[in-house]
């Protein structure tokens, strides 16, 4: 039995196996900085996050909210809903709410519900006690835990909501609603719990006679940070992230922003028809924007253009940035919130080009689609930046979408399967950067010849963390065959946004995918005329997290390290030790060339501060095995002392659990000098800072 794999020929599987032994050797790479050779400055948006309505991404690890189904979507009933259809990426099991006492005399009442289509109404007897309940909720012994509940009812009524933390009966708290009328009134809740508990439950019960309407309830840790997780909001504010793009991702095809504004207990809660999850709309535009002024970060705003239209997309423009005296902008005024947010990037739908997208059209469709989003967007605001939703053929390749439009497994340049080429070939105007999506899949990669995904085989680590890398490489290689073809880009340049990237595959909070994102930073950097945005996916894979604690995982430790220590302008780096030649041919998502310095198996990047006072290095080694670099530096004298900035686990596997010990640290020491010759800890990320005298 062979154990190569299918699709891999002998002569490849051969090499592979060769690189699996040789790569893991010590060696010494010489390497120079040159400080007389700069490129374009490192936009801070690089290290952007993304955000999107998938399962509980923003609704549970970001959004404080405890309570599911809290404006009552589903039916109320001893049988938990069933599982919608469609794709289960990422959905949540729902906690539902059950009935106390008699099933029967819980109901949905259709005629007068409080918010969507239906309200449950509870039937009351003098004798017994009726009413719904949800369990499932975390609670900590001490923590204050605030909310509110909308009732109407039979006057007379006494309604008690009750937190319980255990079996024992003392082990609860309750407020009492005595004042029950006809219309409905909003009543604040407050308990403090006195214990820990996993499967805490809030009660909801009433006595007297006649019935009970609960139009909506919530219920959130007392220290929210104005809605928001407060343990999350001081995560995610460590990394400085420079911008958030939000809400989709496939979400936004289907997305009706006006559902999401105004009173919260008011707003529809709808089933998302992409990812086919409840959605509660609690967290909508007036939410992103104070999560942005909370983590002090850039918005970044993608339109509907699947389901939606031009006149929606440009009526969001003017909520969002239209002074009080225009229709939305007053709008936005009666929800609390006079002053303009003043939204500067805008992107015109998501990935129009892939059949999985509700509202997918031809290129020659949807160039039109775009250019009548972007006129109707512009006059509203001119000053708007429009991020235009592209695909280059690494993308249309590895999606086999090339194949779907023109039959081409690897699309020809401005072929119908070039969805890029085509729009900066005719919609040039009406863009002022292009979005780009990469996913590199651990083990994976396209066969060009089928255009179907498979195994890489035995691979080396170096190999396993180029991967990212080479699509930013990729990517880079594309364009520059747009501007031998299209005259207009070499005028009016159009930077990449790289507003969803990720390593697919690997082991949640492992430090594995850490060499990989660092090697993927140092590809933007060579290229940062052409990558000025980002947006990795998620914002939540910055963090370890449980129901109640967050911290940074290894990959949100790599994020926050380059943003706060690494410069900004780039500076030239030369070496002695070229990268390998790639393995498989070049074409679709595989480059000419690989990623990296001329300094392999190391990578290393350098920078400049902004203000040429600091020089910056980054030494990373992908390999399983320490190497030594002798690194020159010309054009400019450092100062004697200087600091480093390590991440070098003990094995590449550790990790960071909430909960838990870390298994991953950065470890900052002082520099007496510049080594002579650096020793560099196998798979570790490395960053050096020296004064310029």
């Amino acid at each position: 039995m062979s154990l190569r794999p299918k699709n891999l020929n002998f002569a490849t599987y051969v090499l592979i196996l060769f690189s699996a032994v040789s790569v893991a050797q010590t060696q010494t790479v010489n390497a120079t900085i040159d400080a007389s050779k700069t490129d374009a400055p490192i936009s801070k948006y690089i290290y952007g996050q993304f955000l999107e309505h998938i399962g509980g991404i923003v609704n549970n690890n970001i959004w404080a909210e405890m309570l599911d189904d809290r404006k009552f979507y589903y039916p109320i009933n001893s049988h938990p809903p069933t599982e919608p259809s469609g794709p289960s990426f990422r959905r949540m099991t729902v906690r539902h709410w059950m009935p106390i006492g008699a099933e029967e005399f819980v109901v949905m009442d259709t005629d007068h519900p409080y918010v969507g289509d239906h309200t449950p109404m509870v039937k009351l007897d003098s004798q017994d006690v009726r009413g719904i309940q949800q369990s499932g909720l975390a609670v900590r012994k001490g923590k204050a835990y605030k909310g509110r509940i909308v009732l109407a009812g039979t006057p007379g009524t006494k309604v008690r909501v009750t937190l319980v933390w255990s079996n024992v009966a003392s082990d609860r708290q309750t407020v009492a609603i005595d004042k029950i009328g006809p219309d409905y009134r909003k009543v604040p809740l407050s308990f403090q719990a006195q214990g820990d508990s996993d499967d805490a439950r809030l009660e909801i019960v009433g006595t007297g006679t006649g019935s009970f309407h609960i139009g909506a309830v919530s219920l959130m840790p007392a220290n929210n940070v104005q809605g928001f997780r407060a343990e999350v909001i001081a995560a995610l504010k460590q990394l400085h992230s420079g911008v958030y793009r939000w809400p989709g991702g496939n979400f936004v095809s289907g997305y009706e922003w006006r559902n999401a504004i105004g009173d919260p207990d008011k707003r529809p809660p709808i089933m998302d028809p992409v990812w086919h999850a409840v959605q509660p709309n609690d967290v909508g535009t007036d939410e992103f924007m104070t999560l942005c002024r909370l983590l002090d970060v850039e918005p970044y705003v993608t339109v509907n253009g699947g389901f939606g239209d031009e006149w929606s997309a440009a009526q969001l423009v003017e909520y969002a940035n239209g002074a009080v005296t225009t229709p939305m902008g007053k709008l936005r005024a009666a929800n609390g919130h006079p002053e303009s947010y003043r939204i500067k990037f805008w992107g015109v739908g998501n990935e129009p080009w892939g059949e999985w997208q509700l509202g997918f059209m031809p290129v020659a469709q949807w160039e039109l689609k775009h250019d009548m989003f972007a006129k109707a967007m512009r006059k509203v605001d001119p000053t708007i930046k429009l991020i235009a939703a592209g695909a280059m053929p690494d993308a249309m390749t590895g999606s086999k979408q090339a194949k779907r439009l023109n039959g081409q497994i690897v699309p020809d340049y401005l072929s119908p399967g070039d969805w890029s080429g085509n729009l900066l070939a005719h919609c040039l105007d009406n863009m002022d950067m292009l979005s780009e999506h990469f996913y590199s899949r651990s083990g994976q990669r396209t066969d060009l010849a089928t255009g179907e995904k498979v195994s890489t085989g035995p691979q080396t680590l170096v190999e396993w963390e180029r991967a990212p890398a080479t699509q930013v490489r990729v990517k880079y290689e594309h364009y520059q065959e747009y501007l031998k073809r299209i005259p207009g880009l070499k005028e009016k340049p159009v930077p990449i946004s790289l507003d969803e990237w990720a390593y697919t595959g690997a082991t949640p909070n492992s430090y594995k995918v850490v060499p990989a994102y660092a090697w993927a930073f140092h590809e933007m950097f060579r290229h940062s005329d052409l990558y000025q945005l980002g947006a990795f996916t998620f914002a939540i894979a910055m963090m370890s997290e449980s129901r109640t604690d967050a911290v940074l995982n290894p990959t949100g430790l790599l994020f926050k390290m380059y943003r706060e220590h690494f410069g900004t302008i780039p500076v030239e780096v030369s070496g002695d030790s070229p990268q390998p030649k790639p393995i498989y041919p070049a074409g679709g998502d595989q480059p000419a060339v690989n990623p990296g310095s001329d300094t392999y198996p190391l990578d290393v990047s350098a920078a400049f501060s902004d203000d040429r006072k600091t020089l910056t290095f980054a030494v990373l080694n992908p390999s399983d095995s320490e190497q030594h670099l002798n690194l020159g530096i010309r054009g400019v004298t450092l100062a004697k002392e200087g600091h480093l900035w390590r991440m070098a686990p003990a094995s590449v596997d550790a990790m960071i659990v909430v909960g838990q010990k870390p298994g991953v640290e950065v470890e900052e020491q002082p520099l007496a000098a510049l080594p002579e010759t650096m020793s560099v800890p196998p798979f570790s990320v490395n960053i050096y800072s020296f004064a310029v005298r």
